[in-house]
């Protein structure tokens, strides 16, 4: 096979047609089912909202009061246990395991892979709460006395906790699933094959179409609730910029923007130059928090964050689980309506979003370690949003503390005044001001734009091309999402969107417990894969299988100072590889079992392949594949190693299962010591299926083939594809 991180292989029956990458660029089918239930809802919602506002405020709030007061505990502890869930998986040996097979590496460089997760923490909301939280945590915090020091102290963290781990804890759990079963299980990517293995089979009708609907509803709500603080924060900068009047008028012009953008982006094909934009626009919200911590109080600035890190991590665990059981609050606002407004709201918006941002995750992310992709979800951006919040939060609450009290009224009364009221006191007030309104601007057009084809693919069939939803189903999303974000404004503002989170994430939360489920019951699978391997490795030691299959010592050396070209590689798999491999195919199938032998060429450079593979009932194939995989020749290889010299590249022959391959070369072993690997791997999948005894596959049920054609596995490329959306 050629380079394996660009080449594919295909089945020699095969037709090359079929497997032209072209198919990679069509667009999914709708899921009609997934589709017309959920946007017949949002559609029915809407109307009942319009037509009587006055009863979807009643129902809608006094819904959330009653969540808040008898629910609240529920989300909390939800939230804990997501955060520990990851971490574990984080800490143990299955953290090893890769977003897609074993011989997979991650398409971006780590620089350019932690800047994607650095900008997937900014959004116009955390302009919006940067300021509004830590006003109203310090104007009526949930604990303590208002307006002291404690108050003061306390109030940048809340935000950040809001705003921190156990938020991104849901991002990792969702971008987890999702990565998992799509890139190394091989399932189209979409939450229902995340849960392949709690429903099998039945992912294909109506307990996957009830999946998706959900998530469908909650990523709608999730993201109107986005829109509509957007169209707030941008309506109040723009009437400090040009006077514009802060009325339904101008909201209605901003959200009929999002969509006509959407529509525009979607029939003109500039999407790549649209998230183009939104990484400026991540250097000037830098700019904006640089200007603040240099020409404001640096020095008081700096030490604040400094303790902000240490107050927040000393009192993160007991703000995980804190639901203000024993404590009343502030008299005007007391603890449990506080908890409602901000924690309860802020879980199940990340809730919601939890598809949107998950998928964004799992695509940049394939080939990455759990460990790597946990901890750097965890990590990465949330470390901007506690220097975004610190720096921010900490200038306003200092005019706070000096007794300006109409800064802190207004920004606790209408929280999007905030962000603007700090940039006025600042030198060029009317400059950044300007700058906040683009940076908020293209905020608010790619969460527009990015969503609009979230919801497009939410609700389209998915496939293994990981291909997005027709381009007139996001134009349709477009249209429902701004009517959704315009009636619940036309309620009671951005309230009405924050309680509509809320319920929302009532439902969904079920479906994050069961995602929690699906990948233990994965990662449970792969610890058994680990023990079968030990397992056959403690046998072959003291020496109960027929051999290890290594030559003699000498063999050995030669063969690793080797670097053998195209033509040897070429000649090891016709006159070693496929004999051996067929020899053991035809023996089993004496034996009574189906034993499926393919051989082929590679599509690109012509290399040959065999692959044997086995299919059992409710249990997990077995695959042996042996393919030439080419890599780049090293600067240490002795140069008169013969077909080393001029040479820029060798080839090696390696073991694919059906979870790629781990590197092991077998190029230069006899055709015994070859026929010996096949039945030590294959005595290694029949002791992993013993292990599992009656539990069977985690995918009972689900077709989980293995790809003939192995692809992303490897190339280093910093450019975003097109189909990558933008979780802004």
């Amino acid at each position: 096979m050629a380079n394996i991180a660009k080449s594919r292989i295909r089945d020699a029956s095969e037709d090359p047609k079929d497997t032209d990458s072209s198919d990679e660029h069509k667009h999914s089918t709708v899921n009609k089912p997934v589709f017309f239930t959920a946007a017949g809802l949002i559609t029915a919602f809407v109307l009942w909202a319009w037509i009587a506002p006055g009863q979807a405020e009643t129902v809608i709030f006094g819904s959330m009061d009653w969540i808040a007061a008898n629910l609240g505990w529920y989300y909390i502890l939800t939230a804990g246990i997501i955060v520990l869930f990851v971490v574990v998986i984080a800490l143990t040996r299955v953290g090893n395991t890769r977003l897609g097979p074993d011989h997979s590496r991650p398409k971006y460089r780590l620089f350019t892979w932690a800047s994607m997760l650095f900008a997937a923490g900014i959004g116009v909301d955390l302009m919006f709460f940067s300021i509004a939280g830590p006003a109203t945590n310090y104007l009526t915090p949930p604990e303590g006395t208002p307006l002291s020091d404690e108050a003061a102290r306390m109030a940048p963290i809340w935000t950040m906790f809001h705003y921190g781990i156990p938020g991104w804890a849901m991002y990792a759990l969702m971008g987890t699933a999702l990565g998992l079963f799509a890139y190394r299980y091989h399932l189209p990517l979409s939450i229902r094959s995340a849960l392949a293995p709690i429903f099998g089979k039945r992912i294909h009708g109506g307990a996957g179409n009830a999946v998706d609907i959900t998530a469908t509803l909650g990523t709608i709500f999730g993201i109107a609730t986005s829109l509509g603080i957007g169209v707030v924060f941008l309506n109040y900068g723009l009437s400090e910029l040009f006077g514009l009047p802060t009325n339904a008028a101008v909201q209605v012009a901003l959200i009929a923007l999002s969509v006509l953008i959407t529509i525009f982006s979607t029939v003109s094909g500039v999407d790549k130059g649209i998230r183009r934009l939104s990484e400026l626009n991540v250097l000037l919200a830098l700019g904006l928090l640089l200007w603040i911590l240099v020409t404001g109080k640096t020095a008081e600035l700096l030490g604040q964050l400094v303790q902000n890190i240490g107050d927040f991590f000393s009192r993160f665990p007991g703000m995980l689980l804190n639901n203000f059981a024993y404590t009343e609050g502030a008299a005007d606002y007391p603890a449990d309506q506080w908890l409602g407004d901000w924690t309860l709201f802020f879980w199940a918006w990340w809730m919601a979003w939890a598809p949107f941002v998950g998928l964004f995750l799992a695509r940049i992310s394939r080939g990455r370690t759990l460990r790597e992709f946990i901890f750097g979800v965890l990590i990465i951006p949330f470390g901007f949003i506690l220097l975004f919040v610190s720096i921010f939060g900490n200038a306003a609450l200092s005019f706070f503390r000096a007794g300006d009290d109409a800064f802190l009224q207004e920004a606790v009364e209408l929280p999007e005044s905030g962000f603007f009221n700090l940039l006025s006191q600042y030198p060029g007030g009317t400059v950044l001001i300007a700058v906040a309104v683009f940076v908020g601007m293209l905020f608010y057009i790619t969460s527009a734009d990015s969503g609009s084809l979230v919801m497009a693919n939410m609700t389209s069939k998915a496939s293994l091309h990981d291909s997005d939803g027709a381009p007139w189903l996001r134009i349709v999303w477009a249209v429902i999402t701004g009517a959704l974000t315009l009636v619940m404004l036309f309620i009671d503002g951005v309230y009405t969107l924050q309680a509509a989170a809320v319920l929302i994430g009532l439902p969904f939360s079920v479906v994050m417990y069961l995602l929690m489920a699906s990948v233990l019951k994965a990662l449970r699978a792969e610890s058994r894969s680990l023990d079968s391997r030990l397992y056959s490795v403690a046998r072959a030691s003291r020496g109960t299988t027929t051999g290890s299959g290594q030559p003699p010592w000498k063999e050995r050396l030669a063969g690793r100072m080797a670097f053998p070209g195209p033509e040897q590689a070429r000649k090891f798999v016709e006159e070693v590889g496929i004999p051996a491999v067929s020899t053991v195919a035809f023996e089993l199938r004496e034996l009574g079992t189906d034993v499926y032998l393919s051989q082929g060429e590679s599509a690109e450079e012509g290399m040959p392949f065999v692959d044997a593979t086995i299919k059992f009932p409710e249990q997990e194939e077995f695959k042996y594949q042996l393919c030439p995989v080419m890599h780049a020749t090293p600067s240490w290889a002795p140069k008169d190693n013969e077909g080393t010299e001029g040479n820029e590249n060798y080839y090696t022959v390696e073991v694919f299962t059906a979870r790629g391959t781990r590197g092991i070369n077998v190029m230069g072993l006899t055709k015994e010591q070859v026929i010996e690997d096949v039945v030590s791997t294959y005595e290694t999948h029949l002791t992993y299926m013993a292990m599992g005894g009656t539990a069977g596959t985690s995918f009972t049920g689900v077709e989980t083939t293995a790809p003939t054609e192995w692809d992303g596995t490897g190339s280093v490329d910093t450019d975003m594809t097109d189909s990558e959306s933008n979780s802004n």
